[in-house]
């Protein structure tokens, strides 16, 4: 079997196509969580803190900034100056908390839903005891002597 054959059989097996759809599926979901943390999470946090607060803005100068420029987050990373960005950090890590929970959900959404599809179907119900009844009064009926 050539190397080409091998490679076609596991491209077309349902586990490699699985993985194919979940890592684009990831993908887009891990924008929507980006987007969850930094459009409704972060406005919230700001406001509870008392006016514009951006974890980006938490870190601590390991180096030495050179004179005369901003000290924010951005200006001292495209100077590279070295800095200890926990705020980032912080950030990332809700993100993940966030994904981590969601997909937690619909994993256990489609467990549940997965569980009712594969359940067995009811056992059909008998007949109602009158025709049961009617039935053993036949049989009788049947064996007994003329």
């Amino acid at each position: 079997m050539g190397m080409m054959q091998e490679f076609k059989e596991f491209a077309v097996k349902g586990n490699a196509i699985d993985l194919a759809v979940g890592v684009i599926i990831g993908g887009a979901f891990g924008k929507i969580i980006d987007s969850i943390v930094n459009d409704l999470v972060m406005p919230i946090v700001s406001f509870l803190f008392g006016g514009k607060f951006d974890f980006t803005n938490l870190f601590v100068v390991l180096g030495k900034a050179p004179e005369n420029m901003p000290a924010t987050y951005d200006a001292l990373k495209k100077a590279g100056v070295p800095i200890f960005a926990y705020g980032s950090f912080l950030t990332i890590l809700i993100n993940f908390v966030l994904m981590a929970f969601a997909i937690f959900m619909l994993v256990k959404a489609l467990n549940k839903w997965k569980g009712k599809l594969d359940a067995p179907a009811p056992a059909p119900a008998g007949p109602p005891a009158e025709q049961v009844l009617l039935g053993e009064i036949r049989d009788l009926l049947k064996r007994r002597p003329a």
